[in-house]
């Protein structure tokens, strides 16, 4: 199945929108006692558990891999900006500011490929990905609501 640019916007947009309500529907509460005491309760939090040290650590390595990635890339299309994803990640989400970023190199890739398109997937591909997303979406789903 052949992926348009533009379908591929609309997924990462989407993707970033679930995100964002995933992430601030769970740190919101940190920010009650004020922005400093929350972002310190938060990152000390991250360290309650062998469970959450993984996560932090597994994230925070993805976001340096994710960061040399968009530097590159954003270098390569001469997209402008780069740095503004990158704090969005570290201030908002990394998985609300990844989609972002990846929708300004749709954008910037339309303007260089006029066939728009973004490349295939097989059904097996189709499959693994509806597959993750509803394990993520429930997953982000039960964590709002505990």
């Amino acid at each position: 199945m052949t992926i348009s640019r533009q379908s591929l916007c609309i997924v990462y947009a989407i993707i970033a929108l679930i995100a964002l309500i995933g992430t601030w529907g769970n740190v919101i509460e940190y920010f009650k006692g004020g922005f400093i005491s929350g972002t310190l309760l938060f990152w000390e939090e991250t360290m309650i558990n062998p469970a959450s040290r993984f996560i932090t650590v597994d994230v925070l390595f993805l976001g340096l891999a994710a960061t040399v990635w968009a530097l590159l890339e954003a270098n390569r299309l001469k997209i402008r900006g780069a740095w503004i994803y990158i704090l969005g990640g570290v201030l908002i989400a990394a998985s609300v500011a990844a989609p972002l970023f990846m929708i300004h190199r749709e954008r910037a890739l339309i303007n260089n490929d006029s066939t728009g398109k973004a490349g295939t997937l097989r059904l097996v591909d189709l499959i693994g990905l509806v597959s993750l997303a509803a394990l993520f979406f429930g997953y982000t789903y039960k964590s709002l609501t505990l």
